[in-house]
């Protein structure tokens, strides 16, 4: 495992010999521009490890993308190797159809402290709800940012994130979202203590989602990915391409269903990903990602 060569697979060019907010902001910036949040391998039939040199050489060396357990794993042993101060934190996701979090622990993220103040870095996420930058662990304040409004609140220990949500404009409206989301102003994203995580106690969540039946990751496929402007994703066969704030506190959607004879072109030029194993898209779920 090799740090020049993780920012040779991210193209950061900046410096690195400050452990500092910028330098941590720059590369946070990079990864998730680089690197696809994505299931696929649960899709081609292969097992997701949660092990960090598989997790470096299915990123780094095969240019792949990965989930939560894997892109912030590996972004802690990137932070850690610069000089950061990381902790493992475990949240809980949200879920608006169900008007519910999730049982238990299903979300790996990352805790940083530096110049006495503490951050949260996740770059496994995805979707419209990926940070573009870390986070400052402050409770009841505003942190806008491209994606939109962010913000913590704080709660006899218990730290809940949500997003603002803006207005959509969408080009081709060919699909109904549930109620409760079409009507949502602020969208809770997931919830988290401060305890200490080690990566251990995520094994049972790793092996869970991939296998559970009604696990989302088993229902969907997912591949995401945050550009220069917004977001792309490719859920099943659709493909959904997101510019944020396009006007007037709105953001610019298209969707496109794709036919299975386009889908290995669209992972290699939308996001960059050849596949091993032949990909079976999967979308089942009536859980929304948007």
């Amino acid at each position: 495992m090799d740090i020049k060569e993780y920012f040779d697979r991210i193209s950061y060019r900046g410096s690195h010999n400050q452990p500092d907010l910028a330098t941590m902001s720059d590369i946070f910036q990079h990864h998730i521009r680089a690197v696809p949040f994505e299931n696929l391998s649960i899709h081609c039939g292969e097992r997701i490890e949660l092990n960090l040199e598989a997790t470096y050489n299915k990123i780094v060396k095969k240019k792949r993308g990965g989930w939560c357990m894997e892109n912030n794993y590996l972004l802690s042993w990137v932070l850690k190797t610069l000089g950061y101060d990381v902790t493992l934190l475990g949240a809980r996701v949200f879920f608006p159809e169900l008007d519910a979090y999730a049982e238990e622990i299903d979300h790996l993220l990352l805790q940083v402290k530096l110049d006495g103040k503490s951050y949260i870095v996740d770059g496994g996420f995805g979707m419209p709800y990926q940070l573009w930058q870390p986070m400052e662990l402050i409770s009841g304040t505003d942190q806008p940012q491209t994606p939109g409004v962010f913000r913590f609140q704080e709660e006899s220990g218990t730290w809940y994130l949500e997003k603002v949500k803006r207005k959509q404009w969408v080009v081709n409206h060919s699909t109904s979202t549930s109620q409760n989301v079409e009507n949502e102003v602020c969208r809770r994203v997931y919830l988290f203590t401060l305890q200490p995580r080690d990566i251990e106690e995520f094994r049972g969540c790793n092996a869970e989602l991939q296998t559970a039946p009604d696990s989302l990751f088993v229902t969907k496929s997912i591949c995401s990915l945050q550009t220069a402007d917004g977001i792309r994703a490719l859920v099943g066969w659709k493909l959904t391409e997101m510019k944020y704030n396009y006007r007037d506190n709105t953001d610019l959607v298209e969707i496109r269903i794709l036919p299975d004879e386009e889908i290995e072109k669209t992972l290699k030029e939308k996001f960059n990903i050849t596949l091993d194993k032949k990909f079976v898209p999967v979308n089942t779920s009536k859980l929304s990602l948007f």
